[in-house]
């Protein structure tokens, strides 16, 4: 049997994924943390400026506000980035959407580059909402790539590179601002334009590349175009197996042609599909890990951790992703998907329950801190091993071709705003529930665990039409039971 790495150097496969990656959710990742380390910085850059336009201090409630607004601003800019990926990846095709979108992370990066020098905080805000834009329409974009140029027995380890490219970006994101880098004052503004050499290459690389075979089969009815882009990717063969599945799934596309998002909504045959994706989606936001990405500087403060160290132990944690984000590559497609869920869910819990445990004995004994540090790490490696890997496989796999956009553009408005919101309300969380602020996180993971192991079927190994079929089994499974006992009622 072929190893995966021989599958993917047939063709250019193994590097369209990078070059997706690189533009994708690597972009996302690093905006994510790279905030985190120039923060006191960009505070003092806040002061200052309002001190020279105003020749007074501005109020501490205004810097606090401020700081969130560049922080919730780049949630405000995924969202916008979310709504658009159906009508830009529809109208364009996903290569010139990715294309798009690597301009659109260029032209940001000169808007943060110059910030300093126009001593403009507004300059950061609008900076950040187009990282956002651009991390919003990319991430939606790069998995929904993924999802339509790979094999079915592969389609999970593909789709999970997302997840590993988020994690490399949380991990370079933090590099970079480590102090002997870039994580000095005077270099704030550039540590912030780093991935925009990486949407340059994104952008040189790309045009060389195919578009995604399904979307040219089902949605361009190019079924030639479809073939030359199989082998291109995946090395010479006739790929009627393939081929036979889109065929499939293109008729059952005509019996039900693709939906908006309203539409999709209000349709009951993909109502468990949406709930799911919903949930999950909740459940990763709410886990915490997007606060440990964002306010890891605050986290670990309020943990105990000398201010000087607390760079390092990030890293630390974006090392543990990336490692954990790779292992789980491999296991997906042994353990399925069910398992990862549930599994680290449950751990995940636990952990929170132990973290505030540890801050709250604060700093009674010197080795605390480090106590906290470690089950930060555990959580992140059980986060990335789990439900952020699988969840990218997941999102490529409960909607058929017709559906997926629309599906994508609800859940990437849901996952924006739900950014946005814990983007500006953290800081206020942390300084109203103190050394409790996880708790909330802990009862989430809870529910995250209960429900993917009660109610969320298996995916690994099966066509989208059988996974349709596997969902649409809960709601008449439903249904016998609300008739069964309508029935009884009457009797």
């Amino acid at each position: 049997m072929e190893t995966l790495l021989q599958q993917l150097t047939h063709g250019n496969a193994l590097f369209l994924i990078i070059i997706l990656g690189i533009g994708g959710t690597f972009q996302f990742g690093y905006h994510t943390t790279a905030l985190s380390s120039p923060s006191p910085y960009i505070q003092r850059f806040i002061n200052n400026s309002w001190y020279d336009r105003y020749e007074e201090p501005p109020p501490a409630h205004t810097v606090t506000m401020i700081w969130s607004l560049i922080v919730s601003m780049y949630a405000v800019g995924g969202l916008f980035g979310a709504v658009s990926v159906k009508f830009i990846s529809g109208r364009l095709g996903r290569k010139r959407a990715v294309i798009c979108n690597s301009f659109i992370g260029i032209v940001a990066a000169g808007i943060m580059l110059t910030s300093k020098m126009a001593n403009s905080f507004e300059m950061i805000i609008v900076a950040r909402t187009l990282y956002g834009y651009s991390s919003g329409l990319g991430s939606s974009t790069h998995i929904m790539y993924l999802g339509e140029i790979s094999p079915r027995k592969i389609r999970g380890m593909v789709t999970l590179t997302s997840a590993i490219f988020a994690s490399f970006g949380k991990l370079f994101g933090q590099f970079c601002g480590l102090r002997e880098l870039l994580g000095r004052e005077e270099l704030w503004n550039i540590v912030l334009c780093v991935p925009s050499f990486f949407s340059v290459v994104q952008l040189i690389a790309l045009p060389f590349l195919p578009d995604a075979p399904r979307y040219l089969f089902i949605e361009k009815g190019d079924d030639q175009a479809c073939k030359k882009a199989l082998q291109n990717l995946w090395g010479q063969g006739d790929y009627k197996q393939e081929m036979d599945e889109m065929l499939a799934e293109q008729a059952a596309i005509e019996a039900a042609p693709p939906k908006n998002p309203l539409q999709l909504l209000k349709d009951k045959t993909v109502r468990w599909q949406l709930i799911t994706m919903s949930l999950i989606t909740g459940f990763n936001q709410l886990s915490g890990m997007s606060m440990i990405s964002i306010f890891s500087f605050d986290i670990f403060l309020e943990a105990g951790i000398p201010r000087d160290k607390i760079r390092y132990v990030t890293l630390g944690l974006g090392v543990s992703a990336i490692i954990t984000s790779i292992s789980c590559a491999f296991l997906i497609e042994h353990t399925g998907r069910r398992p990862l869920f549930w599994g680290a869910y449950g751990v995940m819990s636990l952990t929170w329950v132990f973290v505030t445990v540890t801050v709250n004995l604060g700093t009674s004994y010197s080795w605390v801190p480090y106590i906290t540090c470690g089950l930060i790490i555990l959580f992140i490696i059980f986060f990335c091993g789990g439900p952020a890997g699988a969840s990218a496989a997941l999102s490529s796999e409960l909607f058929m071709q017709s559906d997926r956009m629309a599906a994508l553009v609800l859940i990437g408005i849901q996952r924006w705003l739900m950014f946005a919101i814990l983007g500006l309300g953290f800081p206020f969380l942390i300084k109203a529930l103190s050394s409790y602020c996880f708790v909330p996180f802990a009862c989430v993971c809870l529910l995250g665990s209960l429900y993917t192991f009660f109610i969320l079927p298996e995916t690994k190994g099966k066509t989208l039409l059988d996974i349709s079929r596997e969902f649409r089994a809960i709601t008449l499974y439903g249904n016998y039971f609300r008739e069964k006992k309508q029935l009884e009622t009457k009797l």
